[in-house]
């Protein structure tokens, strides 16, 4: 059974009716890493909301582990291109503010076992804060302290630790400069191969997709007057050389009908960036 499916999903915009999604049939299953293309406005992430359950399709059933969904729940994990966290909290607090509000009421917060519990989110947030590559220190930080790449590893841990089946990332890291977009690329690989989670990725940067992904997936209209289909579905090889990343890069872009992101963004991995992410592809968890 596919951990996500779409079944002839079309979803539309305004008044009058325009078509942004039109009859999607894809099949995610456990544990891919899929990272998401097309050029602007394709429904990359109304996409990512279906799965999330945030957004309803106007047509066909969007199911999660074969079961149709509704509403966002634990299951899915999201992390958005514009930093999330609260401003009024401290990364400890950003990092448990879900567990804590899932878990338990007004009311509830006045017995022994919330203040038991409170304990073990905390310790399981500082093991997320060390997992994340920040340190102790940090936990006691509020985000107008945190620079934005330390911002974006937050809300990952934010993300996680309610241990989703699926992460969900749309366009993460646009706003980050080469080198610290770089470093999110390695942490994000080495958290998918430590989780197991089904990780769906937005991105407009083609060899970004090619040495994150396991399979790339390109939105694309085939006429401006209907909603974005599947117009290529690409399985990534474990290892490509740098030549083959080019390669598939291009032909990637030809199916998105777009043109490569800036050149400080395509080479943004860069040599050791490269072998780092190679080094995250043959992780084991234990080793996370």
């Amino acid at each position: 059974m596919a951990m996500i499916q779409f079944e002839n999903v079309s979803v539309n915009y305004g008044a009058p009716s325009h078509p942004v999604l039109s009859n999607i049939d894809l099949k995610i299953e456990e544990g891919e890493f899929v990272c998401l293309l097309g050029q602007t406005g394709c429904g990359k992430s109304t996409l990512l909301r279906l799965v999330l359950g945030s957004e309803r399709p106007v047509a066909g059933s969007v199911l999660i582990a074969g079961i149709e969904h509704n509403q966002p729940d634990p299951t899915c994990g999201y992390v958005p291109q514009k930093y999330s966290l609260f401003p009024d909290k401290t990364v400890m607090g950003n990092i448990t503010f879900g567990p804590e509000v899932s878990e338990f009421n007004l009311f509830t917060r006045l017995t022994p076992r919330y203040f038991r519990q409170r304990r073990e989110f905390r310790q399981q947030a500082m093991q997320y804060i060390r997992r994340i590559g920040l340190q102790d220190a940090d936990a006691r930080k509020y985000p107008d302290q945190l620079s934005g790449g330390m911002q974006q590893r937050v809300a990952i841990a934010q993300a996680l630790v309610n241990r989703p089946r699926i992460l969900l990332l749309d366009e993460a890291f646009s706003a980050l400069d080469p080198g610290t977009r770089r470093d999110m690329q390695v942490l994000i690989r080495q958290l998918w191969r430590g989780t197991g989670v089904t990780l769906l990725f937005v991105t407009h940067n083609t060899h970004e997709a090619v040495q994150m992904g396991t399979r790339v997936i390109v939105l694309a209209r085939e006429t401006p007057n209907h909603g974005s289909r599947v117009a290529m579905d690409l399985a990534i090889p474990s290892s490509c050389p740098a030549d083959e990343v080019s390669r598939l890069a291009a032909r990637l872009d030809s199916a998105a009908g777009s043109t490569r992101e800036p050149e400080e963004f395509t080479s943004g991995i860069g040599d050791s960036g490269a072998h780092d992410l190679a080094a995250a592809r043959n992780l084991l968890p234990n080793e996370i």
